[in-house]
């Protein structure tokens, strides 16, 4: 049996205002918007460097175009999600989201304009307008973290700490939040208590075998607020990039969705192109459609190539220099040859609820960004709308908490885990990535059940366990196919659209609404 740790937090004489975990888009942004309010910012690495907004590719999706328009914009939204998508929350992203992009440019993003000034906007999958501003091509999610990392840097309310990352929540016996414990790279944890805490840490990627996220991103907070007893909507729901560059590192490279809406062509190993063959939109069918093509190409022993020959050609180096590179050092020049491509775990839609203003169902708790569950994404997530949403809900909850009177922590507790070790963790990854993939079935779902179960036994309850455990249950009991979340053995969608929400102490169901 392996033994927990728990960690005691006595009544502080000092404690941070406002902690952020997570130094992403999310985390950054939030920070900025809380100014002149101190607060502190923990990330497991420099700046920039284990943030999956980095190395976003296709840029921020905003109607930002005369002939585009906010109602538009969240009309499309709820159509990718699938009979899941919040409507108001669809509005309200698309409406503060042209606000949000200015925001960006004040603070030095050199979004990509036309020749007469205006912002170069991008059409990609299931949008029915251009409205993806871009940077260079694909380095939208690099010059977005470069400029607020400089911004930070210069902010005098800001304190960075790291190499630091939460491993669990310090909760007082009323169940309130009262900061995290944090653990340093050398593996000393310690109590870091806080008045109001903010989980910005990202997706579940690195749970999967195949992901573009990185190696850290295993669903920490989920795991982390489902212990303590926040409700968890949708882990069922992981967005699988079609179209991973299949050339055998980890975390794969990605090929931009941007490709596909410059006019890139898949084809399988012949050279044919494919998927008009499995949706009416082709090449900008929904991610999910895509993805599911894809698999079924390279199932069928047929493959997957990504042909920009054509479409983007000699442009490859200055228009998307990250795929060139990521290309070239592979060994492939995208100028001449297509992509080999595969499905990668990109983005998990569910995550710790927040309602509209961030707050999680826990006290003093808040949430942001790809490890929360605001009802913006549903069953398959609009592209680009992921970093629109961290920087509207990063700025709704810096507007609640700038001017709001916090209360000061008491003694507090937590318990933390062990982490998985590196083989036990590779085991899970592979589970995953098989069980509960882009194709699943109650069969291999039940057999990634006990395999965790196992796992667990010798392992403990590490945090990426119990993640994957709310995942593999939730998609057992969804019995039907939707958006993100397909089963064979259930191929066919229900009449009735209904959300899966879960707590510690309630189990898991499926409802319009919480509860």
């Amino acid at each position: 049996m392996v033994e927990l740790k728990r960690i005691q937090s006595a009544t502080p004489a000092d404690e941070d205002d406002i902690l952020i975990v997570g130094a992403g888009l999310a985390g950054l942004f939030l920070a900025l918007r809380l100014a002149p309010r101190p607060v502190t910012v923990i990330a497991p690495a420099p700046l920039g460097e284990a943030a999956s907004s980095a190395w976003a590719q296709g840029g921020l999706a905003a109607a930002l175009d005369p002939l585009d328009s906010p109602e538009t914009h969240a009309s499309d939204t709820v159509a990718a999600g699938a009979g899941l998508v919040d409507p108001v929350i669809a509005r309200l992203i698309a409406e503060e989201g042209p606000a949000r992009v200015l925001d960006l440019i004040a603070l030095g993003v050199p979004f990509d304009r036309t020749p007469e000034g205006a912002l170069a906007l991008s059409l990609e999958a299931a949008h029915s307008h251009p409205r993806v501003a871009r940077v260079a091509g694909d380095l939208a999610g690099k010059a977005i973290m470069g400029a607020l990392t400089a911004a930070v840097k210069d902010a005098e309310h800001i304190t960075l700490k790291w190499p630091y990352r939460a491993v669990s929540l310090l909760q007082d016996d009323d169940g309130r939040i009262s900061g995290i414990v944090t653990e340093d790279k050398d593996g000393h944890l310690a109590p870091l208590t806080a008045r109001h805490t903010v989980l910005c840490t990202g997706g579940s990627g690195g749970l999967f075998r195949v992901t573009t996220n990185p190696p850290q991103s295993r669903g920490d907070s989920i795991a982390m607020a489902w212990k303590a007893g926040a409700l968890i909507s949708d882990p069922e729901f992981v967005q699988f990039h079609p179209t991973a560059m299949d050339v055998g590192l980890d975390p794969a490279p990605l090929a931009t969705e941007a490709l596909r809406g410059e006019g890139a062509i898949l084809r399988n190993h012949k050279g044919v192109p494919f998927m008009a063959h499995y949706h009416d939109k082709a090449e900008l069918a929904p991610r999910d459609e895509v993805a599911r093509a894809i698999h079924s190409e390279i199932s069928a022993g047929k493959g997957a190539f990504l042909d920009a020959t054509v479409a983007v050609g000699k442009e490859f180096p200055a228009h998307f220099p990250t795929v060139f590179a990521a290309c070239m050092a592979a060994g492939i020049d995208p100028r001449i040859k297509p992509i080999p491509v595969a499905p990668a775990a990109h983005y998990h839609m569910g995550g710790v609820v927040a309602d509209a203003w961030g707050s999680s169902t826990l006290e003093a708790l808040s949430v942001c960004g790809e490890c929360s569950s605001t009802g913006a994404h549903g069953a398959n997530r609009l592209a680009s709308n992921s970093l629109l949403e961290a920087v509207v809900f990063a700025e709704r909850i810096a507007e609640r908490l700038k001017n709001t009177v916090l209360t000061k922590p008491g003694a507090a507790s937590a318990e933390v885990a062990p982490d998985l070790p590196a083989d036990a963790l590779m085991t899970l990854r592979y589970g995953m990535a098989e069980r509960c993939g882009v194709v699943r079935t109650a069969e291999g779902l039940s057999a990634l059940r006990e395999e965790i179960a196992t796992l667990e036994d010798t392992h403990g309850p590490a945090r990426a366990l119990v993640t994957a455990q709310l995942m593999v249950d939730a998609a057992l009991q969804r019995e039907e196919s939707r958006g993100g979340h397909f089963r064979s053995d259930f191929p066919d969608s229900r009449q009735l659209a209904r959300r899966t929400f879960l707590t510690r102490g309630n189990g898991l169901h499926q409802c319009e609404r919480p509860e």
